[in-house]
C-alpha cells in the first residue's frame, strides 16, 4: 500500500526490529512472545513507517510495573535516539512525568495547563493539575495579609500559615496547597519560621522507599510522605505529632 520495494520492507523491518532490540524474534509468532516482547513488536510496527510524529495511547496499559519501567525506558531511548516528535497519551503520574519533555494537563476537553514536567509539579496552575499531578493537600482560608514575598492566610480551623506571594486580593477565600513530601512530622512543638499544625496520627503505610502518614488536624485530614532512609524517627498510630514544612513550599488558588 505504501509502494514499498520487497527488498526495502525487508530491510526496514530488520532496523525496527533492531531498535525495540527483537532481533533474533522476526521468525516468531506474536503470540509466542511475552507481553514486555509483543508491546516492542507493537512500537515497531509504527516505527517501521518512519512517522514523522509518533501517537501513543496507553501503550503500557496492560503491562505489570516492571515491565512498565523497562519498556518506558526504551521508548525514551527509542525517541532521543530518532529525534522524532512523541504524543504519549497516559494516566499515569509517574509515567508522564518520567517519559515527557512537556506535559499538558486536560480535563473535560480543556488543557488547563502545558509546561515542563518540574514547572506542571512544582507550580501547578490550578487545583486540578494540583491534585492530578502527585498528591496535595488542599487547606481552606482566608487571605489576611501580604508581606513581600510571603501571603497570610487565616485557615477555618484559626490557625495562621504563611505562603507564596499571590496576586489575589487580601479578604478573599483561598485554598493552600502543600505536597506530602514537603511536609515533615516531629514528636515535640517546633518554634521557628516554619508553618506548623499539630495532629494526631491515624493510619501508617509502608511503601518501601517512603512512609506515608495519614493525619488529623483540628478538621482537616493531611497527608505526609516521609523518605524512609532518612526517618531517624518514625510516629506511630494514635501518635500526636507536630506537622511543619516552609512557607516557600504553600501555593495559594483562589
Amino acid at each position: 500500500m505504501r509502494h514499498v520495494s520487497r527488498a526495502e520492507a525487508q530491510e526496514r523491518t530488520q532496523v525496527a526490529l533492531a531498535m525495540v532490540q527483537l532481533e533474533g524474534y522476526s521468525g516468531r509468532r506474536v503470540t509466542e512472545l511475552s507481553g514486555g516482547q509483543q508491546q516492542r513488536v507493537a512500537l515497531a510496527r509504527a516505527l517501521v513507517f518512519r512517522p514523522p510524529v509518533l501517537l501513543m495511547d496507553e501503550p503500557l496499559g496492560a503491562l505489570d510495573r516492571k515491565l512498565r519501567e523497562q519498556m518506558q525506558l526504551e521508548i525514551k531511548r527509542i525517541q532521543k535516539s530518532l529525534g522524532i516528535t512523541a504524543i504519549y497519551v497516559t494516566h499515569d503520574q509517574e509515567e508522564a512525568l518520567i517519559l515527557s519533555d512537556r506535559i499538558a494537563i486536560m480535563h473535560e476537553g480543556e488543557v488547563h495547563q502545558i509546561g515542563t514536567p518540574d514547572a506542571v509539579y512544582e507550580r501547578p496552575s490550578t487545583p486540578y493539575v494540583a491534585s492530578f499531578l502527585g498528591e496535595s493537600n488542599f487547606l481552606d482560608g482566608v487571605l489576611e495579609a501580604k508581606d513581600g514575598s510571603t501571603s497570610w492566610v487565616r485557615l477555618t480551623c484559626g490557625n495562621r500559615i504563611g505562603a507564596q506571594a499571590t496576586n489575589l486580593p487580601v479578604g478573599v477565600k483561598v485554598r493552600a496547597m502543600v505536597r506530602p513530601e514537603s511536609i515533615a512530622l516531629v514528636p515535640a512543638h517546633r518554634n521557628d519560621s516554619m508553618n506548623a499544625l499539630q495532629a494526631e496520627i491515624q493510619v501508617c503505610e509502608y511503601l518501601g522507599q517512603s512512609i506515608r502518614y495519614f493525619t488529623r488536624s483540628a478538621e482537616m485530614s493531611l497527608t505526609v510522605r516521609a523518605p524512609r532512609a532518612n526517618a531517624a524517627w518514625r510516629a506511630t498510630v494514635g501518635e500526636c505529632v507536630t506537622l511543619y514544612w516552609p512557607q516557600s513550599e504553600t501555593l495559594l488558588f483562589g
